[in-house]
């Protein structure tokens, strides 16, 4: 497969799970200021805003829901926003359009051209319910008329990477240990858990045990949630595993499978207590890991990443 196919087909994986994750953490965020009053709206926004490494507005005024909407939705200039994920998504697509499915093409393309310009906010909880469903339609529709061959896992391993990143991401910006109502401690676990689409999977798997610490082990180490971090890394490992069944990198040092197994191990034998108490320090650890795994695919997979070379002349 040729390199620049492999990293279309990647990014669009992440782009996809982006634009999902973004929309389920704006929406909880937005619901929880609506419902708590006396929350901080400033400092609720600027929390998300650096969950999410989005660069807030300048601007003398304190921040508000308009600011985050126009930030981290509609802008299409913001890595970060769900509609340059959308057009950044649907751009890879087309540059893989030998590869990807016509129905794969048609709901990403589609999906892009129906992105508004402009969002209000009394429509904006309706949006996110859209871009949920237009992601989970993606996902489908690539896995069941695709066939799973490289260039799927190269697609599959984007959304592992961007999930175990969400993910981590999120829980990063709690004080786990804090007391419930703390203006410091930043989401509550239940509105993490909401956030992650796993409120109602908790709940069936915690077996009437529900607390934070639960909440925590939950999210990083639950094998049959498909957010969790270690789900995440084990499909991130599997189509690694398959991209390259002969040789693979695990035995290259610094090589994606040897960082990713490497945090993978220390995440599932980590105490549980320590696990929450320093939970985002762990998160940091979880993330510099998937970077390097990123930085390693890119050397090993993406040639287009490569500083040219002139060859000169032996006559």
């Amino acid at each position: 497969m040729l390199s620049r196919i492999a990293e279309s087909l990647f990014w669009i994986g992440r782009y996809i799970e982006r634009s999902e994750g973004t929309a389920r953490m704006v929406d909880v965020h937005m619901q929880t200021l609506l419902q708590d009053p006396w929350a901080d709206e400033e400092q609720a926004c600027r929390l998300l805003l650096g969950v999410l490494g989005a660069q807030a507005p300048a601007s003398d005024r304190p921040l508000s829901r308009e600011d985050l909407i126009s930030t981290l939705v509609a802008s299409r200039t913001e890595p970060s926003s769900i509609a340059f994920s959308l057009a950044a998504a649907r751009e890879n697509a087309r540059r893989a359009r030998e590869i990807i499915s016509a129905e794969f093409w048609e709901v990403l393309n589609t999906t892009n051209a129906r992105m508004p310009e402009v969002i209000t906010q009394d429509k904006v909880h309706s949006f996110f319910e859209w871009v949920r469903q237009r992601s989970i339609l993606a996902v489908g529709i690539a896995d069941v008329s695709m066939r799973h061959d490289l260039g799927w896992h190269f697609l599959a391993l984007g959304r592992d990477i961007e999930q175990a990143d969400m993910t981590a991401r999120l829980l990063a910006s709690r004080r786990w240990g804090a007391p419930e109502g703390d203006p410091g401690e930043g989401p509550s676990w239940v509105n993490l858990l909401r956030a992650c689409g796993g409120y109602e999977a908790f709940l069936r798997s915690c077996r009437g045990v529900i607390s934070e610490q639960a909440a925590a082990n939950f999210l990083v180490r639950d094998k049959h949630f498909s957010r969790s971090i270690l789900h995440s890394l084990d499909g991130a490992l599997g189509c690694l595993a398959a991209l390259d069944p002969d040789r693979g990198d695990a035995v290259i040092p610094g090589g994606a499978t040897a960082g990713l197994g490497r945090i993978r191990s220390e995440l599932l034998y980590v105490d549980p207590a320590e696990l929450r108490t320093e939970m985002p320090a762990w998160m940091r650890k979880v993330q510099a890991s998937l970077v390097a795994a990123g930085d390693a695919m890119r050397d090993r997979h993406f040639a287009s990443y490569a500083q040219p070379s002139w060859i000169g002349s032996t006559s």
